[in-house]
C-alpha cells in the first residue's frame, strides 16, 4: 500500500475527521488539508492569524453571508465554515486514483423538488412580474434534484470525488469538503474571484451548450454561439461582474476574451476580468458577493427576487469555497471558486441544485431543459446515473454526424464566431485603464447618488477617468449638505417603475433631481433619474412593449449618433419629431423653481426619449457605463460638458 493509499484509507475510517480533496485543472497532483473546524458569523471573522502569525483557511460561505452587504437572504443557519490548515498535502494523482473507492453509489427516492411544469410557471412569473416590470435584466431561479443515499457518507464523498477526477475535464477546482454535518463534492467551472500579487481576477461564465448525444459538433456549437439569448445572457453578466471589479479595483477591470470553457457535457462562454487592489481579501471577497451567474442582475435586486420566488434557503448554492493562502508579503492570496454543479450529502440526502438565468429572451420550457441538463451533467460525472443519457429525455444523435475536434475553439469559424463578440463591447473596457489620469474635468467633485445599481461603480470609474473626484453615496444616506456641496451631482440608475409614488427610493430621488434643478446646480440623470427627470418636467412615462435589458442601440444624441446600452422596462415619450418640451415655471410636483427649457433626443418614429438637456442639467435613458456603450465615454463627456456649460 502506497502511502496516498494508507493516508486515504485512514480517513475513510476516521468518522471524525475533516478534510478537503481539491484537484485544480491541469495538475497532476491533489491536494489534502486537513485541520481544526471552526464556524464564525462573518467573513472579517475568518482566522487569517494566529498569535500575529499567517495562517492558510479554507472556508466555505453559504449564500446567506449575502446579508453582510445589506442584501436580503434567508437565515438559514448554514454555517460560515473554516478549515484552519494543520497540513496542506500533495497527493499524486495516479496515485489518488488507485486508492479510492470505485463501487457506485445507490440512489433511492431521485426526482426534481419542483415539477417541469411549477418551475415552467415560475419562469412564466419571473419574466412578467419582474424583468416585465423594470425589477432587473436577468435573474437565476434554482430547483434541486435530490435523492437519498444509504451507505458511508465519507465513502460516498470519496466514491463520487474519484469520479468526477476520472470523467470530468475543464473545471477549474474538482475538491470534496468533509465536515461534521456538511459535505460537498463538485467539480467547478468558474473562479469567481482570485486576489494575487496584488491583483484581482474574475472570471464570468454563461450560456450553456448541452452536448447532444454522440458529442459536440461544430455545427451544433455554432448554433449556440449564434444564439442571441445566450450572446446577451454573458454581456449581462460580465456587466454585472464589472460593477463589483470597479468596486474593489483601482483601475476598475479590464475585459479579455471571449473564450469557450469545454466540460466534459457542457460547454460555456467566458471572459476574464483584471484589475489592481490593495483590499484585505476578506472585503474582495465580501464586495464580490457573489457572482451574477448565479443570482442575477442587478444584484440587490436579484436577491429580493431570489427570496420571493425560490421556494427553500440556498444552503452553499451560488457562495463560494474559498482558500486563503499566506504570501511573501505577510498578507494572503485568494482562490474562491463559484460553489455550483456540486453535490451536497447531508444525512442520508442528496442535493444537487441547479438553476437557469431567465432573461427578457427565457423560453419557459427551454430553462426546464437547462436545469435537465445541468443536473444530468453532475449526476453523471459523478457516475449516479449513466454516463450517456440524460435526466431529460435523450436527443437522438445523428450517426453520420462528423465527429468534433478536441477543442472545438481551435476551428476557425468557431474562434471568429467568438472574436466578433467584442466588435459589439465598449473599447474603455477593453483596454488597459491608468489610476492617475488627467481628464477634461480635472478639480472638479462629482457625487454619485446610487439608486441600488451598482452599475454606478462603473460609472464613477468613467468619471474618474474624465478627472473628477468622485463620491458614491447609497440614495437613502445622501443629506441635502451631500447633494448641494458637488460640483456635479449624478442621480443614479435603479430598478423599478419610475411611477412609483409609494416608494421611499424613488421619492428620494425624486427629491435630489428636482432640488439640484431649482438650484440651477450642474445635474446628470442616468436611467431610472432621466425617467423622473422626464416625469417632473412633464413628459409621459410609458412601460416599453418588450423590456430592454441587456440590448444595444445606436441611437440619436443631440446631433450625434451613439452606440449604447440599455437596462431599462419603461421609458419617457413624446410625440415623434418633438425636439423641445418648451418652458415650465417650476416643476409639476409643485417644487418652486426657475423656468425651463428642456431639448429632448428622441426615437423620430416612437417618440422614446434617449436623453435630455436644458441649462445645468442632462440626462440618458442608456447605461453609458455599460460594455454594450461603444460610445459611452465620449457620450458622457458630453453631457457632462453640457451641465457645467
Amino acid at each position: 500500500m502506497t502511502d496516498t493509499a494508507a493516508l486515504l484509507a485512514e480517513l475513510r475510517r476516521d468518522a471524525d475527521a475533516s478534510f478537503v480533496l481539491i484537484a485544480r485543472d491541469g495538475m497532476d497532483s491533489v491536494e489534502l488539508l486537513t485541520g481544526p473546524i471552526s464556524d464564525v458569523d462573518l467573513l472579517a471573522d475568518i482566522p487569517l492569524t494566529v498569535d500575529g502569525t499567517p495562517r492558510e483557511v479554507f472556508a466555505m460561505v453559504p449564500y446567506r453571508q449575502v446579508r453582510e452587504r445589506g442584501f436580503v437572504a434567508t437565515d438559514d443557519g448554514t454555517p460560515l465554515r473554516c478549515l484552519l490548515v494543520d497540513e496542506h498535502r500533495y497527493l499524486p494523482l495516479d496515485e489518488v486514483l488507485a486508492a479510492l473507492p470505485t463501487d457506485p453509489i445507490p440512489l433511492a427516492d431521485a426526482g426534481f423538488d419542483i415539477s417541469d411544469e411549477d418551475y415552467a410557471e415560475v419562469v412564466t412569473r419571473v419574466i412578467s412580474e419582474e424583468i416585465g416590470r423594470g425589477e432587473g435584466a436577468n435573474f437565476v431561479i434554482r430547483r434541486d434534484y435530490t435523492a437519498t443515499v444509504d451507505a458511508d457518507e465519507v465513502t460516498t464523498a470519496l466514491t463520487w470525488f474519484r469520479a468526477l477526477l476520472a470523467h470530468e475535464r475543464g473545471a477549474y477546482w474538482t475538491f470534496a469538503v468533509v465536515t461534521p454535518g456538511h459535505i460537498a463534492v463538485g467539480a467547478s467551472p468558474e473562479a469567481h474571484v482570485v486576489a494575487r500579487d496584488g491583483i484581482v481576477t474574475m472570471n464570468p461564465i454563461s450560456g450553456t451548450f448541452r452536448h447532444p448525444a454522440g458529442g459536440a459538433t461544430k455545427e451544433t456549437l455554432v448554433d449556440f454561439l449564434s444564439s442571441t439569448k445566450e450572446t446577451e445572457e454573458l454581456f449581462m453578466v460580465v456587466d454585472e461582474e464589472l460593477k463589483m471589479m470597479s468596486a474593489v479595483c483601482s483601475d476598475g477591470g479590464r475585459i479579455t476574451g471571449p473564450h469557450l470553457k469545454q466540460m466534459s457535457r457542457l460547454t460555456h462562454t467566458e471572459y476574464m476580468l483584471r484589475g489592481r487592489s490593495r483590499l484585505d481579501p476578506r472585503d474582495i471577497l465580501r464586495e464580490t458577493m457573489f457572482a451574477p451567474t448565479v443570482t442575477g442582475s442587478p444584484m440587490q435586486n436579484a436577491c429580493a427576487v431570489i427570496q420571493r420566488h425560490e421556494t427553500k434557503p440556498r444552503g452553499y448554492y451560488s457562495g463560494v469555497a474559498a482558500l486563503f493562502t499566506p504570501n511573501d508579503d505577510g498578507g494572503h492570496d485568494l482562490d474562491a471558486p463559484i460553489l455550483i454543479r456540486t453535490v451536497y450529502l447531508e444525512n442520508g440526502h442528496l442535493g444537487v441544485p441547479v438553476g437557469a438565468t431567465l432573461v427578457r429572451h427565457s423560453d419557459p420550457y427551454g430553462e426546464v431543459s437547462e436545469t435537465h441538463g445541468k443536473a444530468a451533467g453532475v449526476l453523471g460525472a459523478i457516475g449516479a446515473i449513466a454516463r450517456d443519457i440524460s435526466v431529460a429525455p435523450p436527443v437522438k444523435a445523428d450517426p453520420d454526424e462528423p465527429t468534433a475536434p478536441t477543442n472545438l475553439a481551435d476551428d476557425p469559424e468557431v474562434a471568429d464566431l467568438l472574436a466578433s463578440r467584442n466588435s459589439r463591447l465598449a473599447e474603455f473596457w477593453l483596454n488597459p485603464q491608468q489610476d492617475d489620469v488627467i481628464g477634461p474635468f480635472t478639480g472638479r467633485s462629482a457625487l454619485v447618488v446610487d439608486a441600488e445599481d451598482r452599475f454606478t461603480t462603473m460609472l464613477a470609474h468613467q468619471l474618474h477617468h474624465l478627472g473628477l473626484d468622485v463620491k458614491i453615496v447609497p440614495w437613502d444616506a445622501a443629506t441635502d449638505a451631500d447633494i448641494d456641496g458637488a460640483d456635479l451631482l449624478v442621480a443614479g440608475p435603479g430598478p423599478g417603475d419610475p411611477r412609483d409614488v409609494g416608494s421611499k427610493r424613488i421619492s428620494r430621488m425624486s427629491e435630489v433631481v428636482a432640488r439640484r434643478i431649482t438650484q440651477g446646480a450642474p445635474l446628470l440623470a442616468v436611467c431610472l433619474s432621466h425617467q423622473i427627470l422626464a416625469d417632473s418636467l412633464g413628459i409621459d412615462l410609458v412601460p416599453l412593449d418588450a423590456p430592454h435589458q441587456g440590448l444595444q442601440k445606436t441611437v440619436p444624441i443631440f446631433g450625434e449618433d451613439a452606440s449604447i446600452g440599455f437596462y431599462n422596462t419603461f421609458t419617457a415619450r413624446v410625440a415623434p419629431e418633438t425636439e423641445h418640451v418648451g418652458v415650465f415655471t417650476g416643476l409639476s410636483d409643485g417644487t418652486p423653481g426657475a423656468s425651463l427649457e428642456a431639448e429632448v433626443s428622441a426615437d423620430r418614429t416612437t417618440g422614446d426619449v434617449y436623453a435630455l438637456r436644458g441649462e445645468h442639467f442632462a440626462s440618458v435613458q442608456g447605461h453609458l457605463e455599460s460594455i454594450l456603450s461603444r460610445d459611452g465615454i465620449r457620450t458622457l463627456e458630453r453631457l457632462i460638458g453640457h451641465a457645467f456649460a
